[in-house]
């Protein structure tokens, strides 16, 4: 019996270990992972954390809202593992990815099923098999996680000329509501909307039964160029300031290589970054953007992108911090390591320890490792102070600015699309309605902020439509203005949440920065998709996802 047909969390492990075995990689690690992506899945679950427990022998509940905590960035960005594996050796990299599906469709069934756990486990389904783009193929998915991802593909491109969100980059959703899916019926039957179950799917042509196809070994794809990437950064939506600065540090460093390579004397570069911002305003993708560009311009071995926070780095005692940082420093030796809300580091003797280790492996490893810290500014600051070796190895800084009402409204239209829904014009003026009186204080969700208002949307369309036994296709992608709702409209808003079954609010992916302070608040926030994403005053200019 295969993972996909049983949906055994326990069996889905199992054969993401046997995936990662065939791949050389570090069984132990891979478990680890699948382990962790389950719990960020079935995170909002009544009941998930018991089983999940049961699954994976775990010894309390506290390790699955631990597990959850350190991996909800994978909902919206591939697994480091995966990461690595696409890069380094991209034939096993798609068999590990559909392994990873296996268990993110495993754990979708934890628990009392929601709509906003479905729309978590779609969304990390396609960042997985994203994240192995760069691989020459993908064993099919089986029926069942046909299924739960119908739609789900490894395109990594957009309509050409057209600009599209840091959030789209970093997520790339599945679409959700394809005439002819079984999606919705789906959706609706374990959101326990329905009492019947749908019809079975037969394989087609197009979504074969599970086969144990061998993966074909073709040649990788050639890594991108330093114009093409510089491209992709100009195409995101705002971040001008950002897309300056970025181009300026290209510029530098291209010319401190020819310099060199013309037996020139160079000035010692700092290649470190500090990126300075509230949450959703694209940090993480132009990170991961900066990592291919320095890896284009030989500055980077690999250019594959590491992403931690303190839980990543501090150990459970002194001592253990110190060999924790440097075993994840050494995973990133060839890329870029991207501390997200660094200044979490400087609360404690642990995170001291942390950053003492990461100076010095800074140092040993300067020829083959950039490192960018992220962050709030003021608490940033603090965080420079706490090692006289921070502030001379970060020399610049870029401030990621929020995103106005018109980028927020094309950032909402852009995700829509690529999950096959359309804003109506009224459904777009009361979304300008909405974001024109939210507060823009410190902690504004920004890109987030708008993904997760088209996360309730699509969820009070779908309820919207409960009635309607055969909608139109119109019905189905069209966004109304009723489906955008402020989480302030009182006793309607609450009676509909009541009604579908299942809170609409559920736990934000932490692919970007979201502070310890947040974490709290934003455990409600809605996911449909899931984080992204998918971003101080710089010293050479100044800057702004």
């Amino acid at each position: 019996m295969t993972p996909s047909d049983s949906h055994e969390l326990r069996q889905a492990l199992d054969a993401l270990v046997a995936a990662a075995e065939t791949a050389g990689i570090d069984s132990a690690a891979a478990r680890d992972e699948g382990v962790r992506i389950a719990a960020a899945v079935a995170e909002s679950a009544i009941g998930a954390s018991g089983e999940w427990v049961d699954q994976t022998g775990a010894r309390s509940t506290d390790e699955f809202f631990e597990a959850a905590s350190s991996a909800r960035r994978w909902r919206a960005s591939p697994t480091d593992l995966l990461s690595a594996l696409a890069t380094d050796s991209p034939q096993h990299a798609g068999a590990y990815a559909k392994a990873l599906t296996g268990v993110v469709a495993a754990a979708s069934e934890l628990g009392e099923p929601s709509i906003g756990v479905l729309g978590a486990a779609s969304a990390t389904a396609a960042a997985q098999l994203a994240g192995a783009r760069q691989a020459p193929s993908i064993p099919p998915l089986s029926r069942t996680e046909a299924t739960l991802f119908p739609s789900t593909t490894l395109s990594s491109g957009f309509p050409a000329g057209q600009p599209f969100s840091a959030d789209q980059f970093e997520a790339r959703q599945p679409d959700f509501a394809r005439p002819g899916d079984a999606t919705m019926a789906e959706l609706a039957r374990r959101a326990g909307l329905t009492p019947t179950a749908p019809e079975p799917v037969a394989p087609t042509a197009a979504q074969p039964a599970p086969a144990d196809a061998p993966v074909t070994a073709e040649e990788e794809k050639p890594k991108k160029t330093v114009e093409e990437l510089l491209a992709e950064l100009d195409s995101l939506i705002g971040l001008d300031r950002v897309k300056r600065e970025i181009h300026r540090q290209t510029q530098l460093l291209r010319i401190d290589q020819l310099r060199t390579a013309a037996g020139l004397t160079t000035p010692t570069l700092t290649r470190h970054l500090v990126f300075l911002g509230n949450p959703g305003t694209g940090k993480t993708t132009v990170a991961r953007l900066v990592a291919g560009i320095y890896a284009a311009l030989g500055i980077l071995s690999k250019g594959h992108l590491v992403e931690v926070d303190r839980s990543e780095l501090v150990g459970g005692y002194l001592g253990q911090t110190a060999t924790k940082t440097s075993e994840v420093v050494a995973g990133a030796i060839g890329g870029v390591l991207f501390i997200d809300e660094a200044y979490g580091l400087a609360l404690d003797q642990y995170g001291a320890e942390a950053i003492t280790t990461i100076v010095k492996d800074m140092e040993d490893h300067r020829d083959d490792l950039v490192v960018i810290v992220a962050g709030y500014p003021e608490p940033m600051r603090g965080f420079m102070e706490t090692n006289p070796g921070l502030a001379s190895r970060f020399s610049t800084s870029i401030t990621f600015q929020d995103y106005t009402d018109t980028e927020l409204r094309d950032i909402f239209v852009r995700l829509a699309e690529s999950s096959d829904f359309e804003p109506t014009p009224e459904a777009l003026e009361r979304f300008k309605q909405i974001v024109s009186i939210e507060p823009r204080d410190e902690g504004f969700g920004n890109g987030r902020y708008a993904r997760n208002l088209l996360d309730k949307a699509i969820a009070r369309h779908a309820w919207r439509l409960r009635d309607v036994a055969e909608p139109t296709l119109d019905d189905l992608r069209l966004l109304l203005a009723e489906d955008l709702n402020d989480s302030n409209d009182g006793e309607a808003q609450n009676a509909d949440d009541e009604a579908i079954g299942a809170p609409i609010l559920v736990d934000v992916p932490q692919t970007e920065e979201m502070s310890a302070l947040e974490q709290g608040s934003a455990d409600a926030a809605p996911t449909a998709d899931p984080p992204s994403d998918d971003p101080a005053e710089p010293t050479m200019s100044k800057d702004t996802e």
